[in-house]
């Protein structure tokens, strides 16, 4: 099954994406993450942000869009991203490493109703990862 984490590229760059993720209450995942308390999972909190450094490496080399998480570090949790929100993720290009690897900063914040235009939205995850090259293993018949 494959869920899209990217509903708009609001800004980029060559070494830049900014882009939004509308969360709405009919999503199959948040039924089971917490029926009492539905809250977007942290691990596609993440996924939210691979996603997005995968648009901005496409947009370089359209072949670059089928690299996959590699390593996460530094990671911090902040507030609950619910039903009705959206969360803003902005990741930024750091480096690129041997073996077609690519070094990212991200971090998300979230908008939801009520909170003024303008104004600071509240941090949801943030963190350094890796992108790297998908592996393919031989088979040996």
């Amino acid at each position: 099954m494959h869920f899209d984490f990217v509903d708009a590229v609001l800004e980029s760059s060559a070494d830049r994406i900014v882009t939004v993720k509308n969360v709405s209450a009919s999503e199959e995942y948040l039924q089971d993450h917490f029926p009492s308390f539905p809250v977007l999972p942290g691990v596609f909190m993440i996924e939210a942000m691979t996603q997005a450094a995968r648009r901005l490496l496409s947009m370089r080399d359209p072949a670059l869009a089928r690299h996959v998480l590699g390593s996460v570090r530094a990671l911090k949790y902040g507030t609950f991203v619910r039903p009705g929100d959206s969360m803003r993720v902005e990741v930024l290009l750091l480096k690129s490493a041997e073996g077609g690897q690519f070094e990212f900063k991200g971090s998300a914040s979230v908008v939801r109703a009520g909170i003024a235009l303008g104004a600071e939205t509240p941090a949801c995850v943030s963190g350094r990862f890796t992108l790297r090259p998908v592996r393919v293993a031989a088979v040996s018949g």
